[in-house]
């Protein structure tokens, strides 16, 4: 029976303290905590989160601040497809002793500091914090180094008997004594955002040869929507997921098999995918397999000692039910590497992968067709990680050294400007490049504007010069918007999902519709207060409803290339999406004059407004024609005062009130002249049914209005 996962976290901020306080002198010396348990994915669909000690996903930890998201698709949905997972390594010493280091265990009290089974540690270097970069020119951690557009980068060690920052004793553990150098990439590419890649090199740091070594990940993966089902309340979504495995793609997958309790509605997959394996250098011994595992969570399949994990991780033990809804812990291994001798370093790599359902086939299902959207993300995951192998037999053979070597050699600077152009890069670095993609063009510059019922777009023509990295060809075709459905970010929906396409612009080219940019181009570039960008594009989008969200994006995509059997490839929505809610604009003295006094609307407001969320918390109302600062205050007709509300234009971005902050977040871009109340009281009480009377005062001018409202629930 499934055991409720509540969290009874060891590692807090306040323990911390208390130690520092009371420790004895000579444990004060240990050094500062370098744990790091904040870092998650952004770019992509997938927000997950990365720590520098072995695992993934928030795991509920009660240390955080906040629930982080964990392995969250599609991002910003609450749909979350993990509790925790880790990294497991089990092998033979030449003395006949088996033993096996886990990252993580399935564990109904999560405890990262000093539980059974989560055995890696920060490293003693005080320089092993967890490091991010990315390949992307505008981003804060830009570094020509980086793999994709946003890399972690983590070291950790299973030989400390106890934690480093607290001294505490790591119970039940047998170090391998191995240093394991983590990287994890995650693409905005459309065709690459559903995938984070795990790039794991593992040192033999000790001074014995393992044998017939075993490399997996353990995932306690689930389908839920954290938004209907909080995360710390109960355990019941656990028994509502699905498990099956593709032994032909090397993987395992979770699915939603029933949609309750977490009302994820069309159905989704996570997967964990085995991409490969480098043994090390001269070891021909291992062959590129996938060993399937579950076991059902907290009972006597659990696997309790190394040598019933070891059991697991070579297949020795398998109890796998496909597509049977329970609590499972599952795990996808590979091996065995036949030798590992000191100082020698395996290379492991494997996805997880997430998808949507395909179809209208029943979730239970879990046809064939509903898999389609996974093998296709999948089948991008392990092209990533092929990159120049394309035949993948792990050797860079002469026609697969696409990478020249990133600097101007003798003969190649073909226009004399003194610098390496990308088609001029012939010399070739004669290594087997992996984590290629081809690229689409790079995402245009955007800056929106909100107003009464409409919104406006402008963009840049930087992606018209982008290169693509794979034909180097600069081979921009045009521009698509999209937009998301009215309604689309009420609970259990996810917003972004529903963009559709609003208007579509190309070169006049004789591809695709050939329509030009003259709808759209302007005669002049456009410049804004504070932005030093060109903007040569504007599109407006009328007749929207105000206090409405909507989320609005704008691609660039390319003509495709037919020698690498690559249709048009399309840059990223989630890079330029902006949520607007439509709204009249700041009130100054001319429009006080035209007669554009303060009201609100809906009113009356009528109990669960359409778009409402679930919860009383959940309700809004809106003050509109506001001057550009200003105090609301809003009393019964007794006189008496429910609540005062502070709008400063400039800096209002709706998270007073709840609604914004889970159908939202803080990427909202309001008109200046609204203001959202959740209709809650100064003293935290629901508003009954009644009359109100509100004023407001221009803080700039002292005039002040007054009007009123009626709620009817």
């Amino acid at each position: 029976m499934a055991q409720m996962k509540n969290i009874d976290v060891f590692f807090t901020l306040s323990f911390l303290l208390s130690f520092a306080l009371l420790a004895p002198a000579q444990e004060r010396s240990l050094r500062k905590p370098t744990v790091d348990f904040t870092r998650t994915t952004s770019v992509g669909n997938i927000a997950m989160t990365i720590t520098n000690y072995g695992t993934f996903g928030d795991g509920f930890a009660q240390q955080r601040p906040v629930d982080l998201p964990s392995c969250e698709y599609p991002k910003g949905s609450g749909i979350e497809h993990a509790f925790d997972g880790g990294i497991w390594i089990g092998g033979r010493k030449d003395n006949g002793s088996i033993l096996v280091t886990t990252a993580a265990v399935d564990a109904s009290n999560l405890n990262f500091a000093v539980a059974p089974g989560f055995e890696f540690t920060t490293s003693e270097k005080p320089t092993d914090i967890l490091r991010e970069r990315s390949s992307l020119l505008d981003s804060p951690f830009f570094d020509p180094a980086a793999i994709s557009h946003q890399d972690f980068i983590a070291d950790f060690t299973d030989s400390n008997l106890t934690i480093p920052e607290t001294g505490d004793l790591i119970p039940e553990h047998t170090p391998l004594k191995l240093a394991v150098h983590l990287e994890t990439y995650a693409w905005n590419f459309p065709f690459a955002d559903a995938f984070v890649i795990f790039n794991y090199t593992i040192r033999n740091a000790s001074r014995d040869t393992l044998r017939d070594v075993y490399l997996g990940v353990m995932g306690d993966l689930v389908v839920r929507n954290t938004r209907i089902t909080p995360p710390r309340v109960g355990a019941p979504f656990y028994q509502h997921k699905g498990i099956g495995k593709i032994d032909s793609l090397f993987m395992l997958y979770v699915y939603d098999y029933d949609g309750d309790p977490g009302y994820t509605e069309d159905g989704l997959y996570v997967a964990l995918h085995l991409l490969g394996v480098t043994a090390p250098e001269g070891d021909r011994s291992y062959q590129k397999r996938a060993i399937a595992n579950a076991w059902r969570f907290r009972t006597n399949e659990t696997p309790q000692n190394d040598i019933e994990r070891y059991e697991r991780l070579r297949g020795g033990i398998i109890s796998f039910e496909r597509g049977l809804a329970q609590n499972f812990i599952t795990m996808i291994s590979t091996g065995p590497v036949s030798k590992l001798a000191p100082q020698q370093t395996i290379n492991f790599v494997y996805a997880v992968v997430c998808a949507g359902k395909f179809g209208n086939d029943p979730n239970s299902r879990d046809s064939f067709q509903s898999k389609l959207n996974l093998f296709t993300n999948a089948g991008w995951a392990q092209r990533a990680y092929d990159g120049e192998d394309k035949n993948r037999n792990g050797i860079l053979d002469p026609d697969e050294d696409t990478n020249g070597n990133g600097f101007l050699d003798f003969g190649e600077d073909k226009n004399g400007n003194g610098i390496l152009d990308r088609s001029e890069d012939i010399n070739r670095n004669g290594r087997l490049d992996r984590y290629v993609l081809p690229t689409p063009p790079s995402p245009p510059r955007i800056h929106t504007v909100v107003e009464d019922k409409r919104a406006i777009i402008y963009w840049d023509r930087s992606a018209e010069f982008s290169l693509d990295l794979i034909s180097e060809k600069q081979d921009f075709e045009g521009y698509r918007i999209y937009r998301s459905q009215l309604g689309a970010d009420l609970p259990g929906r996810d917003l972004l999902s529903s963009m559709t396409l609003v208007a579509e612009f190309d070169s006049s080219n004789g591809l695709n519709y050939d329509t030009g940019f003259r709808a759209v181009r302007l005669d002049k570039p456009v410049f804004f207060a504070g932005d030093t960008t060109a903007y040569r594009y504007k599109f407006m989008n009328e007749n929207l409803l105000n206090g409405w969200q909507y989320a609005y994006a704008v691609t660039a995509f390319d003509r495709g290339d037919p020698s690498e059997n690559l249709p048009s490839l399309e840059s990223s929505r989630l890079s330029t999406v902006r949520r607007l809610i439509p709204g009249t604009p700041v009130a100054d003295a001319s429009a006080q004059q035209a007669g554009k006094k303060v009201s609100v609307y809906p009113n009356p407001y009528r109990g669960h407004a359409t778009w409402d969320g679930r919860l009383e918390r959940e309700r809004k109302i809106y003050f509109f024609n506001l001057p550009a600062r200003c105090e609301i205050r809003i009393y019964t007709l007794a006189g008496d005062l429910v609540d005062t509300i502070q709008h400063d234009a400039g800096s209002y971005n709706g998270l007073d009130t709840r609604w914004f902050g889970v159908y939202a977040g803080e990427n909202v871009q309001f008109s200046g002249g609204e203001h959202a109340w959740d209709l809650v009281t100064t003293d935290d009480q629901a508003l009954a049914t009644g009359l109100y009377l509100y004023t407001v005062e221009d803080l700039a001018t002292g005039e002040i209005q007054k009007g009123k409202f009626a709620v009817i629930k």
